[in-house]
C-alpha cells in the first residue's frame, strides 16, 4: 500500500524555503535539502575544518549547535526559526493522542461488523462513478505505466482493501490477496527503476525510503504498545525495499549490462527459493529477529511467533522481483506498444483485438483454475500465480494512447496515502481495543446510524490520513538529508539520545504514578 512502490514524488512543501530544519545547524540553512551551491560549498569547507579538529568533537559540537538542542532548550531564535517543523510535530503528537483515546479508552464507542454485498458493491460503484464524473486527467506522453496510473491503481486497490476490512467481505479474499501482491510488485518494479535510471545509492535517500515506510508505524506501535508485525505490510514492503536495494547497489558498475542484470534477478529468485521455501533456512535467518518480527494474536495466541512474518511475507516472496524483471524490460515493452500504436489503422485494430482476446481467454482460464480456488487451497498457489492478473491488467489498462494518458485524479489522491490509511484504518476508523489485538469491532461517533457513521468517521479518517501523509514528508526533510552523510549520522545520534531520555523520563514518570495510586 501502501505509498511504499515507487520513488516519493516530489511536493510543494519539500521546496519550501521555510522546509523545516530543526535538526540543521541552529540557523544554518546550508544543511537543508534542496540547498544552494554556495551552501554546499560551506558544508564541504565544514568537512574540512572537521578533518582537522577530529571527528568526534566535531560531531559533538555540531550536535550541541543543531536546532533540535536549541529548541529543547527553549531558545527563541531557534523556536522562531523552526516553528513549521515544531508545529508539525505537535500536530503529529495530538493525533498519536487521537489514535490512542479512539482505540484504547471507553471515550469512543464500539460497533460490530456487519456485511452487505449490496452496500459493499453500492459504495464502489458511487465513489469510481464520483472519480469518473469530476477527476479524470490526460497527460501528454502515453507513457507505459506512467506515475499517475500506478498511483491511480493503488488507490481503487486500496479503497476495496479497506471496505473488505471494515465490512469483513470474506468472500472478497482472494481478490484482496491480488491487491497486497500488487503493492509488493509495485516496490520491486518502482525501486528498480529509479536505482537503474539514476545509480542514486547514496545512504541519504536510502534511509528517506526507510523514513518514509516506517516513520508513522513506528510511533503507533510506541504509543500504542503494538508489535511492528500487526501492520505486517510495512516490514514487508521495507525487507523487499532493502533487497531491492542490495540487488542493484551491490556491483553496481554491472547494471549498465542487462545480461549482468538479469543474472542479478535469477539470483534474487534463488535467493528467496532457499530462504523462504526452505522452511528451517527462514526459521534459522529470522529467528535472530523475533523481538521485532515475532507476533502472537492475543485473542489467538500461539508459541510460533515467527508464523505470521513467515505466512505474510511468504506470500508475496516472489512477486517483487518479477516487479524488477517487469522494470527491465518496461523500454522494449513501451516500444512494442509504440510499434502497434504506429500501425495502419486496420492492422491496429488487429492487433489489439488479438492482444485483447487472448488476455480474456487468460483471464477467464485463470479464474476457473485459480482464482476461484477456497481460500486456504488459494494462499497455497498465490506465490506462483499472482503474477498472472497483475501482467494482464497491466496490459489491458495500456493497450491504447488514451488509455495510457488518462487516469482517475481522486483515485491517484487516495493512492498517495496508502501507507497512512492501511496503519489508520486500525485506530481511528476500526478499533483494535487491546495491545497486538486486530480491528474487530468499528468506530462509533453516530449510534444506531451506521451509514451516517461510516460516511462521518471516513471523513475524519481521511483527513486525517492525508495530514500525516503531510507531516511524515515534512519531518522527513527536516530530519533525514539526501546527501550529507556526517549530517545524517549526526541526526541519527540525536534522536536516538533524545528519544532514550524521553523513554525513561515517561517510564519513571509512569511507574510513580502507578505506585502512588496504588
Amino acid at each position: 500500500m501502501y505509498g511504499f512502490v515507487q520513488p516519493p514524488a516530489r511536493h510543494n512543501h519539500e521546496d519550501d524555503p521555510e522546509a523545516s530544519k530543526l535538526l540543521s545547524n541552529g540557523g544554518t540553512p546550508s544543511v537543508a535539502i534542496g540547498a544552494t551551491n554556495s551552501a554546499v560549498a560551506a558544508t564541504e569547507e565544514s568537512a574540512h575544518s572537521n578533518k582537522a579538529h577530529g571527528h568526534q568533537g566535531s560531531i559533538l559540537e555540531s550536535m550541541a549547535n543543531s536546532g533540535l538542542i536549541s529548541c529543547l532548550l527553549f531558545k527563541q531564535p531557534a523556536l522562531i526559526q523552526h516553528r513549521d517543523t515544531l508545529r508539525a510535530v505537535v500536530e503529529f503528537g495530538l493525533i498519536m493522542i487521537w489514535y490512542f483515546v479512539a482505540d484504547r479508552t471507553t471515550v469512543v464507542p464500539w460497533g460490530e461488523k456487519s456485511y452487505s454485498r449490496d452496500v459493499f458493491i453500492f459504495l464502489f460503484v458511487v465513489l469510481t462513478s464520483v472519480a469518473l464524473g469530476t477527476s479524470i486527467r490526460a497527460f501528454k506522453m502515453p507513457l507505459l505505466l506512467n506515475r499517475p496510473q500506478t498511483e491511480e491503481w493503488k488507490g481503487w486497490m486500496q479503497v476495496l482493501f479497506l471496505l473488505y476490512h471494515y465490512f469483513e467481505a470474506k468472500e472478497v479474499y482472494n481478490a484482496i490477496r491480488i491487491f497486497i501482491a500488487a503493492y509488493v510488485w509495485m516496490t520491486g518494479f518502482g525501486n528498480f527503476s529509479y536505482y537503474y535510471k539514476t545509480g542514486d545509492f547514496c545512504i541519504g535517500r536510502f534511509a528517506q525510503m526507510l523514513w518514509r515506510l516506517n516513520f508513522l508505524v513506528f510511533f503507533a506501535c510506541v504509543v500504542l504498545r503494538n508489535s511492528y508485525m500487526l501492520y505486517y505490510i510495512c516490514p514487508m514492503h521495507t525487507i523487499f525495499t532493502v533487497f531491492v536495494y542490495l540487488a542493484l547497489a551491490i556491483a553496481p558498475q554491472l547494471n549498465v549490462n542487462h545480461g549482468w542484470l538479469f543474472v542479478k534477478i535469477l539470483l534474487c529468485f534463488a535467493f528467496i527459493f532457499v530462504t523462504w521455501d526452505l522452511k528451517f533456512v527462514f526459521y534459522a535467518i529470522w529467528s535472530p529477529f523475533k523481538f521485532i518480527l515475532g507476533y502472537s494474536d492475543p485473542r489467538n495466541p500461539t508459541e510460533d511467533v515467527l508464523h505470521e512474518w513467515y505466512f505474510r511475507s511468504g506470500l508475496d516472496r516472489y512477486i517483487w522481483v518479477y516487479g524488477m524483471l517487469c522494470a527491465l524490460v518496461h523500454p522494449q515493452a513501451a516500444a512494442v506498444l509504440k510499434y502497434i500504436d504506429e500501425l495502419p489503422v486496420i492492422r491496429r485494430y488487429t492487433a489489439r483485438t488479438i492482444i485483447l482476446s487472448l488476455c480474456g481467454v487468460a483471464s477467464y482460464y485463470y479464474y476457473i483454475t485459480v482464482y476461484s480456488k477456497p481460500k486456504y487451497e488459494y494462499n497455497t498457489v498465490h506465490p506462483y500465480t499472482s503474477w498472472i492478473p497483475i501482467t494482464l491488467w497491466i496490459i489491458i489498462r495500456n493497450i491504447t494512447p488514451w488509455l495510457r494518458v488518462h487516469s482517475l485524479r481522486l483515485y491517484g489522491w487516495l493512492g498517495c496515502i496508502t501507507l497512512e490509511t492501511y496503519i489508520s484504518q486500525f485506530h481511528i476508523w476500526m478499533k483494535t481495543d487491546v495491545p497486538d489485538g486486530q480491528p474487530k469491532s468499528l468506530l462509533v461517533l453516530i449510534p444506531d446510524y451506521p451509514l451516517l457513521n461510516f460516511a462521518l468517521v471516513s471523513g475524519l479518517y481521511i483527513l486525517v490520513s492525508h495530514r500525516l501523509f503531510d507531516l511524515t514528508n515534512t519531518l522527513k526533510n527536516a530530519a533525514v538529508p539526501h546527501s550529507n552523510n556526517a549530517l545524517l549520522l549526526r541526526n541519527v545520534i540525536l534522536m536516538a539520545v533524545t528519544g532514550m531520555v524521553l523513554y525513561t523520563v515517561v517510564a519513571f514518570l509512569y511507574t510513580t504514578t502507578t505506585r502512588v495510586l496504588a
